[in-house]
């Protein structure tokens, strides 16, 4: 790989843990709502179901999260949830709000040894405060040219983002761990891709990649140095 390239970074589970904290209150969530371990499953649904409508409108966050477990909730047992209701989806809430960033394994190495080859960015999707409260918090900022976050990363985003920085295609890769907002929007709009899959990676970020597929696929994050 020649040097002098462009690398976009994906944030959440990519370069900080994420999904997963998210995973232990829908664990705490259903393990309260489903009566019966057979209930599961049609819980579990149903919230992604409210999830993936709402994430239209709403966008993301743990305050978007906390209105679709209450939402959730609302339409499983078919009323109106209580004040008590609320507390308890608040109390399962608080290891996400009160958390700290924990940088994935080889992250804070890998881009300081990247950020002496390469013109590094972060393109991030979610709520303009909690992401960058994350930034702040993983302290690795430092290492990049531009932050960027967006409500969405869909194929308009990558393009916006080529023009307003004047960003090469051929020499610009996304490096991400969603294949529905890092790999398939950046390739259909001419970028190169590194798929990094990570095994909590959110359910409403699966999509076959079909003709555009990551030009690059690796096992972790410190491969990338025997690439870039």
């Amino acid at each position: 790989m020649t040097g002098d390239q462009v690398l976009v970074f994906d944030a959440d589970d990519t370069l900080w843990e994420n999904n997963v904290l998210f995973e232990r209150v829908i664990d705490g969530f259903l393990d309260w709502v489903a009566a019966t371990p057979q209930d599961r499953p049609g819980a579990r649904a149903l919230l992604d179901k409210v999830e993936a409508a709402n994430a239209l409108t709403l966008g993301y966050g743990a305050a978007v999260f906390r209105h679709n477990l209450t939402e959730c909730l609302e339409q499983w047992h078919g009323r109106t949830p209580t004040a008590e209701d609320r507390d308890r989806i608040d109390e399962l809430l608080r290891p996400l709000t009160s958390r700290t960033v924990e940088l994935i394994p080889g992250v804070a190495d890998t881009l300081a040894q990247l950020a002496g080859r390469h013109r590094l960015l972060m393109l991030t999707k979610g709520d303009q405060d909690e992401q960058r409260r994350k930034v702040e918090q993983s302290s690795i900022a430092h290492h990049f040219d531009g932050i960027h976050i967006v409500a969405e990363k869909d194929v308009d985003t990558y393009h916006r983002l080529v023009a307003e920085l004047s960003l090469p295609p051929e020499r610009t890769w996304m490096i991400g761990n969603s294949p529905k907002s890092d790999i398939i929007p950046a390739r259909r709009a001419g970028l190169n891709a590194v798929f990094i899959p990570h095994e909590h990676t959110w359910v409403l970020e699966h999509e076959e990649f079909g003709e555009h597929a990551a030009t690059l696929q690796l096992p972790s994050f410190p491969e990338l140095l025997a690439h870039f």
